[in-house]
């Protein structure tokens, strides 16, 4: 369970960089996803969607802008993580900022997220801070390279639990047996990519790839616990994962979901490796390092003139003798192999027989520190039920036109690119969660919200109905076509 420092720091960056995107990307529907004016008002939200142990800062208002002040405080958290300056703080103020803003919205979240956010409850624990940050300009370089606790043990396990229970989920024969389920992904038109597009015709091609995806989650994370050459092992696990997830981003719509995989598998990365790369990159680091200080000068001089007494105080607060050092080391080891042990055995509640699952009262602590867990991803089975939206909103002179097409002519005829409706992946696990019946309570919601962003254009011709229309398309073996039935989910008037 030894990692480098060096790994760890750049797991660090990469988190945080995925942390700026996704904020980025969730940033252009404060309105719609966030606010009480959005598809989901606050009081909907507790009505059907809360439970008493979340917590959400973003739930304290309903309006955008109040959203959009939070959005820059986790964003100034990001950038802090980024940059390494009092990192610890700045994984605890992320964290908790990433479990608010997912909370406020669940009906949007996916796999990934879950992955992001316990990398990001890991790190705290973590000293990946310790080298290439601007908290590390400040401490004296590290005596060894090499660092080992059980915080290094959870981050690994949980890398393991990811695949371990993808893989088990997947119970369905077209994993299993027939070798079907790439075919039944790619017959998805909500998800399918043109590199996916290119693959589809070829069935024996699309078997293949079936099981050597589902025995590659499956079986690779063992190689994390070989106790020889472990160096070796370790980038083969991180080699063939890029190439795992960068297959499914060619081929899949999964929004950030291979980002998020890809970097957290970034502490694993062997000191051999690191050391290759420092060779390579670190003579123009140092060529970059001085320009950029000079920049940074200046701001650091205003910041050290703003609060002197704060640093005097978190200088002075941390002077621990070497007793109390082991003491408060101890007690975080017991804590995270605590945690640890109650995260396999969530993990593994859906897989084991039912005497062993874990009661209701116990479940309080994963879901206050969101550490709660499912990676059934494509799991028993692939979805067959797959199809388009059509959003027939009715003129008030009786003409029919598709809000999904920019108010174009209404036609029934199918896309050329049905992943090309949605604005980004948020959108489309919404529209994914729209169609389950147990979320019926969503619909008016989203289809009072088209309307009322329709009418804020004045030159739209106004709507007196609107109809939003999922055209279902089954998937059949044998690449047979079925014909779409038109289903209206939801009908609203201005």
């Amino acid at each position: 369970f030894t990692l480098d420092l060096r790994a760890l720091a750049l797991l660090r960056i990469a988190v945080a960089a995925v942390l700026l995107l996704d904020l980025g990307i969730r940033s252009t529907d404060l309105e719609a996803h966030y606010s009480n004016l959005g598809v989901l008002p606050l009081p909907v939200l507790i009505e059907h969607n809360w439970n008493p142990y979340l917590f959400s800062l973003h739930a304290s208002t309903g309006l955008w802008q109040g959203q959009a002040l939070l959005f820059l405080v986790a964003a100034g958290a990001a950038g802090a993580l980024l940059l390494g300056h009092r990192t610890r703080l700045a994984t605890a103020l992320s964290w908790l900022l990433l479990v608010s803003v997912q909370n406020r919205n669940p009906l949007i979240s996916q796999g990934g997220d879950d992955l992001l956010r316990m990398l990001l409850f890991w790190g705290f624990f973590l000293p990946w801070g310790r080298v290439y940050s601007l908290d590390a300009r400040r401490q004296p370089a590290p005596e060894q390279l090499t660092y080992c606790s059980a915080a290094t043990a959870a981050y690994m396990v949980q890398l393991a639990l990811v695949y371990w229970c993808t893989a088990l989920l997947k119970t369905g024969p077209e994993w299993t047996q027939d070798g079907t389920a790439l075919y039944y992904a790619f017959s998805l038109d909500q998800l399918l990519l043109p590199v996916g597009r290119l693959l589809y015709p070829h069935p024996e091609l699309l078997r293949v790839l079936t099981f050597a995806a589902y025995y590659t989650e499956l079986l690779l994370p063992f190689v994390l616990f070989i106790p020889f050459r472990v160096g070796w092992w370790r980038l083969l696990f991180v080699v063939v994962l890029y190439g795992f997830h960068l297959g499914i981003s060619l081929t899949l719509f999964v929004g950030l979901f291979f980002l998020i995989n890809m970097a957290s598998v970034l502490g694993l990365l062997p000191p051999e490796f690191l050391n290759w790369l420092e060779r390579r990159l670190l003579p123009r680091a140092q060529q970059l390092g001085p320009r950029v200080a000079a920049r940074l000068q200046p701001w650091q001089h205003r910041l050290r003139a703003w609060r002197p007494g704060l640093r005097v105080r978190l200088e002075t607060s941390w002077n621990l003798s070497t007793g109390q050092r082991q003491l408060l080391r101890g007690t975080r080891d017991g804590l995270v192999l605590g945690i640890l042990a109650y995260v396999c055995w969530w993990n593994f509640d859906s897989i084991t027989s039912p005497r062993w699952t874990m009661q209701p009262a116990l479940r309080w602590l994963g879901y206050l520190v969101r550490t709660d867990q499912h990676w059934g991803m494509f799991a028993p089975t692939v979805f067959k039920d797959d199809g388009w939206y059509i959003l027939d909103g009715t003129t008030t002179t009786g003409q029919h036109v598709d809000l999904n097409r920019n108010g174009a002519p209404l036609t029934y005829r199918k896309p050329e690119a049905v992943v090309a409706l949605f604005k980004n992946d948020r959108w489309r696990k919404y529209s994914e969660n729209y169609l389950f019946v147990d979320n019926a309570y969503m619909r008016p919601y989203y289809c009072n919200y088209l309307l009322r962003i329709w009418h804020e254009n004045p030159r739209r011709p106004p709507l007196r109905r609107l109809d939003v229309v999922y055209m279902k398309e089954v998937s059949l073996p044998n690449y047979q076509v079925a014909k779409p039935t038109r289903e209206v989910l939801c009908s609203c008037a201005p």
